[in-house]
């Protein structure tokens, strides 16, 4: 590892969890078991002075490891463009090994100007057993290419460094994974429980250069430790990217509600009412403020005024589905001035990323304190519906959760919207889940209702969001403590399991 730059390689390893380059949950893996931490390093071509740093810190770990090779090959694909930053800076023509024949022209796996006997300093970014090195190594090889040395990013201490040396190539990594998870432990990112479990499941999964385990296959110790739904809420606060599910994780585990009121009322002062007398059990309340009939500014103060007294956050249910301009004018303009007040809103992902882009751009700048205002605000991102024949498919949820995950606008997504424990992995994300009643299954509309305990319990939920269940009852707060009692309940003996 790289002494000088112990500084400034220890910040890097808070950027690349902040920009959600690697990340805990339960990930299935190519060898046919599931890890508790998974590595994404793609995501750092959308931050170039991310992958600058990465670069230079490669840069400067040759030259003290005194690596000298005519060429730099890249592993496909996500090491291409670190391999390409390494070349440049060093001067050094570069290789491009294909993961198949072209089928056409000279039909190479190799591109570049080389000979036989020229030397290849390999470049990858992540190794586990080490077969996509070897790979490379081999193709390489086939053309005379001597390689003796590959330069990795982060090494997850699974064997690779072993395999490869046993084919007379010599790994140098920047990172280990126990050194990343003790920064992160250091910087107060992710606990010492986090850094125990991942320690216990890299001594049992310890890999060959085939895909096959050193040993017979593990129990895979650690890995339940990551399980989004056996992870209490304190500790989830600390995984998550965004500051307002930070925010709500924390909220829900002081005030010992998992409760989201849907407020669906016309009049203002209804909302009011309702709101003095459930706060008390609510960790949110969801509104669909277009509704409101005598809406105005001095509802949306008493409406802050309660949530500050009862501690519980706002959340406006508007399901944004627009192209981002007009996306950024619904939510920061208009009588509603939505951002102004709501910690949450909802949004489909109907648009793709720029949904993610025109919401925060109605965020800009800082608020009167200097603070990032978007650090302030959240979104539910829609991937799954508890209207019955709703069209959305495998693929849509699937494309949602990438969305939700990936990219550069991570932090401002609190959580998503969703029907199934399976709809996402990652635990930093809180699971909304609708259709929430005791007596009723279905309505006349379509509406498909769900118990406290199935939803909390089989489908995975975090917050159950309950509306005619509370807002029909004779007495509404001995309403809302009893589904409180029953969502908190069915919660924490999920977590107990």
């Amino acid at each position: 590892m790289v002494a000088q730059n112990n500084d400034e390689m220890k910040a890097l390893a808070v950027k690349l969890f902040e920009i959600n380059a690697f990340k805990f949950g339960d990930f299935k893996m190519k060898v046919g078991i599931n890890s508790p931490v998974y590595f994404d390093l793609r995501v750092i071509v959308s931050y170039p002075d991310v992958m600058q740093t990465v670069a230079d810190l490669l840069v400067s770990h040759i030259k003290e490891q005194q690596l000298s090779a005519k060429h730099v090959c890249g592993v496909p694909y996500t090491a291409l463009p670190l391999a390409t930053l390494v070349s440049l800076q060093q001067h050094t023509p570069m290789l491009v090994r294909r993961k198949e024949a072209k089928a056409y022209g000279t039909k190479k796996l190799i591109e570049g100007i080389y000979h036989a006997g020229d030397t290849c300093l390999i470049v990858e970014d992540v190794v586990t057993s080490g077969s996509s090195i070897l790979d490379t190594v081999r193709d390489l090889e086939s053309e005379g290419i001597v390689v003796t040395d590959a330069v990795v990013v982060v090494d997850r201490e699974q064997g690779g460094s072993a395999n490869i040396a046993k084919h007379g190539v010599r790994m140098h990594s920047l990172f280990t994974l126990s050194f990343l998870l003790n920064t992160l432990r250091e910087a107060g990112r992710i606990e010492k429980a986090t850094v125990d479990a991942v320690a216990k499941y890299i001594a049992a999964v310890q890999i060959n250069s085939d895909g096959s385990f050193v040993g017979d296959k593990p129990d895979v110790v650690g890995v339940n430790d990551f399980v989004r739904t056996k992870i209490p809420f304190e500790s989830r606060a600390n995984l998550a990217k965004s500051a307002v599910a930070r925010r709500l994780f924390s909220l829900m585990a002081s005030k010992r509600t998992n409760l989201c009121l849907a407020a669906d009322l016309t009049k203002g002062d209804e909302i009011l009412d309702i709101a003095d007398k459930c706060g008390p059990y609510i960790c949110l309340l969801k509104t669909h403020i277009d509704i409101v009939e005598d809406f105005s500014e001095s509802f949306i103060a008493s409406l802050k005024a309660l949530a500050a007294r009862h501690q519980f956050l706002l959340m406006e249910d508007r399901k944004f589905a627009d192209i981002g301009n007009t996306v950024s004018l619904q939510y920061g303009k208009g009588i509603y001035k939505i951002s102004s007040w709501a910690d949450l809103v909802t949004a489909h992902t109907l648009p793709g990323r720029s949904i993610l882009q025109g919401l925060k751009a109605a965020l800009g700048g800082e608020d009167a304190a200097g603070g990032d205002v978007a650090a302030e605000r959240g979104v539910f991102l829609l991937a799954e519906m508890s209207a019955s024949g709703n069209l959305i498919d495998d693929k849509y949820k699937e494309t949602s959760n990438k969305i939700a995950t990936e990219g550069g606008d991570v932090d401002f997504v609190a959580g998503v919207v969703c029907q199934s424990a399976n709809c996402f992995a990652f635990p930093g994300l809180i699971q909304l889940t609708p259709g929430v009643k005791i007596d009723e299954s279905v309505d006349k509309l379509g509406q498909q209702y769900q118990t406290p305990e199935h939803v909390v319990k089989e489908r995975g939920a975090d917050i159950a969001v309950v509306g005619r269940g509370i807002l029909q009852a004779k007495n509404v707060a001995q309403a809302a403590q009893t589904y409180r009692d029953r969502l908190w309940t069915a919660y924490t003996e999920r977590v107990a399991k």
